[in-house]
């Protein structure tokens, strides 16, 4: 850490830093950076990122989509949703229900969910929760119904226990709409090591000692989830290094190499994804997740290709990106280095059941949703209403909202985890689904 009130050229430091955040702050009243045209160049002034924090960048290179949701077989198309405009308050999409209406969870529709399964992921919520006034006494009951069931409640004791505790609020979007975009994502498993050579030559970056983020609500309660990254040259805060500058063989940022993994292509899919599991060459097993991030803007390669005419919106997927990269070896590099956004990561402790999320917490497979944060609460159940990748087999679970992504944003708008793994890659991949989201909030939460 900088400390800026040491000194006159300390002061300079801390005056300069106040005087940008601030010219940033203006420039976000229509987000400059955000509100650009896929590919479109950012402007040189404006290249530190303002953005959500995310723990991954773009959970599948989603563009514009088509899917198919329901028995009547009808497709919807879907765009990405646009960025929610700074001047509505939080959680403000939520719109009062009923427990009727939950698509999947009234007496018609009991046996389509084992509540029995998402139970886990829900004490997993409470962990992060319980010391929050308006959590504590849904997580006090909780673990009372645990105590009483020998931490196994049963489905039917697990959905008198919400209704007792919870109230029910559906997700709109900023038009109104009560259907919007469900995508996966998945925990990558990579080949590595902890020594560079010729077959591990690509590494995974720890944070830079040099990489400043200023949290915007801190001068501009205005400005909450927005952040800059950038680093000090001199007396000034400029953007931090490009993705095409870390990667070269004279890196700014050598000697933070964290592991080495055997093919790049799949460390630019684990910075999409946020977190992995790495198989070392000695037979051990780590994973790797989020730890930070250059403050450069996402631009997406799948669009990029698109675009280009190299690929179809059929087949822009993870698979079929890499099928792309390795038959255009020497046109790789240019791409990779148009999305200037770089992940830094962190190697997280041994034996945890699964990826930690953005609440902070393991995350489990097929019970966990990334939301936007803005209007969703993270920890929330949500119950959600979908299909099955590639499918019009309906898919209505008990989620929990334990994560966040760089596209994840609007009331509905929810990446679906499926585990760690090439299965769970390919549906992960697939999954470009209509859905709704209805979410249960304590009866103690209070909206604004």
């Amino acid at each position: 850490m900088i400390d800026y009130f040491s000194g006159g050229k300390q002061l300079t430091k801390k005056i300069t830093l106040f005087l940008l955040v601030a010219w940033l702050s203006i420039s976000l009243s229509s987000c400059a950076i955000k509100n650009l045209k896929p590919n479109e160049p950012m402007p040189p002034s404006a290249k530190c990122s303002c953005e959500l924090d995310k723990g991954r960048e773009n959970a599948a290179e989603k563009c514009a989509v088509t899917s198919s949701m329901g028995k009547s077989g009808l497709e919807a198309k879907f765009i990405e949703p646009k960025p929610a405009e700074l001047k509505l308050a939080d959680y403000s999409l939520l719109k009062p229900a009923s427990w009727g209406e939950i698509d999947g969870l009234n007496q018609r529709h009991a046996a389509e969910d084992n509540l029995t399964l998402a139970w886990p992921a829900w004490m997993q919520s409470c962990s992060a929760l319980a010391n929050k006034p308006a959590w504590q006494k849904a997580c006090a009951e909780a673990s009372q119904l645990n105590s009483l069931s020998s931490n196994k409640p049963s489905s039917a004791a697990i959905l008198t226990y919400f209704k007792q505790n919870f109230s029910v609020y559906r997700t709109t979007n900023i038009d109104g709409a009560d259907t919007g975009l469900i995508t996966g994502y998945y925990e990558p498993l990579l080949k590595g090591s902890r020594t560079k050579s010729a077959k591990y030559a690509y590494p995974l970056y720890a944070t830079p000692s040099d990489l400043i983020t200023v949290e915007l609500d801190s001068l501009f309660p205005d400005l909450k989830y927005k952040r800059v990254r950038g680093r000090l040259v001199g007396n000034k805060l400029v953007p931090y290094y490009n993705r095409a500058e870390i990667e070269t063989d004279a890196s700014p940022i050598k000697g933070k190499e964290l592991i080495y993994i055997d093919d790049i292509i799949d460390v630019f899919f684990l910075q999409i994804q946020g977190s992995g599991l790495v198989q070392l060459d000695t037979g051990e097993q780590v994973h790797v997740g989020y730890a930070d991030q250059n403050g450069h803007s996402y631009n997406s390669i799948g669009r990029l290709l698109i675009e280009r005419g190299e690929l179809t919106s059929a087949n822009a997927s993870m698979n079929g990106i890499k099928n792309w990269v390795k038959n255009n070896p020497s046109k790789f590099r240019d791409l990779l280095n148009n999305n200037p956004s770089y992940v830094f990561f962190r190697e997280l402790p041994a034996g945890l059941p699964g990826p930690l999320g953005a609440l902070g917490v393991p995350i489990l497979a097929e019970r966990v949703l990334a939301v936007d944060p803005k209007f969703v609460p993270l920890g929330a159940p949500v119950f959600l209403s979908t299909t099955e990748p590639n499918s019009t087999k309906p898919l209505k679970r008990l989620m929990m909202a334990q994560d966040t992504g760089g596209a994840i944003k609007g009331g509905i708008r929810a990446d679906f985890f499926w585990g760690a793994g090439n299965e769970a890659g390919t549906k992960a991949g697939a999954m470009k689904q209509a859905g709704k989201l209805w979410v249960l909030l304590p009866k103690e939460f209070i909206l604004k």
